[in-house]
């Protein structure tokens, strides 16, 4: 498996490139703001040749290039539909304070869906020869997701987690459409049943494992000690 990443834009959203390895298609996971240029660098450079753009969730920190990038490739792009919304409403999902900053971060560009949307369904992804999980996590927005590429000989299981997850922490509930409650019981059901070994890949930040954050996340140690 070759998974690369890079941060993209001002807020540094974690922009994920996942294939069975170099040559081969791949699909990329939350292209944010000003993602096209290091993509194009990361693609060049292991010779890979995109099947479908994920989004973990609709904040536009993560989905701002998703419509460029996939139109570019000509490939669809998959969000849960009750995020779906937000790809050309990006307010709708933030507090005042950051919406006032918006037009300012974004450089006055308007917000568009790519032109193939495909609403996420449950069951696994068949894409660039991976079978991709896909778990509705709700709690940071309603359609927040996880994307899982399942372990084996080749190595342990890995989890994009978008917002939810985080090395020491978890995503914030305070925006329009979070419940904290709601992303306990996500992280509980999504993240705290699988193995210690399970890697997780965030939306911001360095990576981590479930083992780690289990034994240290004060959010993980508190829902297990319930």
């Amino acid at each position: 498996m070759l998974i690369d990443a890079f941060p993209a834009g001002p807020l540094a959203a974690n922009c994920y490139v996942a294939a069975p390895g170099p040559d081969a298609g791949c699909v990329v996971v939350d292209p944010g703001q000003d993602a096209a240029a290091d993509l194009d660098r990361v693609l060049a450079e292991h010779r890979l040749r995109p099947e479908a753009v994920l989004l973990t969730h609709g904040h536009f920190d993560h989905v701002w290039s998703a419509a460029e990038v996939a139109d570019r490739h000509g490939v669809p792009a998959y969000v849960h539909p009750a995020d779906r919304g937000l790809l050309t409403d990006p307010v709708r999902g933030l507090d005042p304070a950051l919406a006032s900053q918006l037009s300012a971060l974004l450089g006055g560009a308007e917000p568009r869906e790519p032109r193939e949307l495909r609403e996420l369904e449950a069951g696994p992804l068949h894409l660039a020869g991976m079978e991709i999980g896909v778990e509705h996590a709700p709690g940071h927005t309603p359609g927040s997701v996880v994307f899982a590429l399942p372990g084996g000989d080749a190595g342990p299981e890995t989890l994009f987690t978008g917002d939810l997850l985080f090395a020491g922490s978890i995503g914030r509930t305070d925006f329009p459409g979070g419940d904290h409650a709601e992303i306990l019981r996500s992280l509980e059901r999504v993240c705290l049943r699988r193995p210690d070994t399970a890697e997780v890949l965030p939306g911001h930040g360095p990576g981590t494992t479930v083992g780690r954050e289990r034994a240290a996340n004060p959010f993980l140690r508190d829902i297990a000690a319930r």
